[in-house]
């Protein structure tokens, strides 16, 4: 029974080694996706969703950190299971923290900006509506200014 539970405890860091590589594939795969929505993105919407989609992956990318770091801890707290692979096994953890968290700086960064970009765009086109094209001639301001520079009061100082 005891020679069951070596093996076990051999395979378990290797089974979560090959997990954490496939969770890197995923993420280089839509960012290709991405890529190509930030270069079409022209609206505020477009960009607001952006956003909104950095925002959701960087919650996604805090949720793995602490998975992982609550993974390195259990190592550490029981390091004499793993063996000789248990050096393997941390430093990859560690590896995967650190990239983990460079994503996490890298998203929130990016949502950042689409949402200065989403929030100029909508002040632009909050400006730019008040003047339409149909408005051009239909009204007139009707204000007379008195620019006769002689009229103005002087005051004595």
């Amino acid at each position: 029974m005891n020679i069951k539970l070596g093996k076990y405890l051999a395979v378990l860091p290797l089974l979560s080694l090959l997990v954490a590589c496939a969770q890197l594939g995923q993420l280089e795969a839509q960012d290709t996706d991405i890529r190509k929505m930030t270069q079409s993105a022209e609206t505020y919407s477009d960009h607001t969703k952006l956003s909104n989609y950095y925002d959701n992956l960087a919650k996604e990318m805090v949720v793995k950190v602490a998975e992982k770091k609550e993974s390195l801890e259990e190592y550490e707290d029981h390091s004499y299971y793993y063996g000789r692979q248990g050096q393997d096994f941390r430093s990859h953890t560690e590896a995967n923290i650190r990239y983990y968290e460079q994503a996490l700086s890298d998203v929130t960064r990016q949502a950042d900006l689409h949402r200065k970009i989403a929030a100029e765009l909508l002040q632009r086109d909050y400006a730019g509506s008040a003047e339409t094209p149909e408005q051009d001639g239909k009204y007139q301001i009707k204000a007379k200014l008195n620019s006769d520079a002689n009229s103005l009061p002087i005051r004595a100082q």
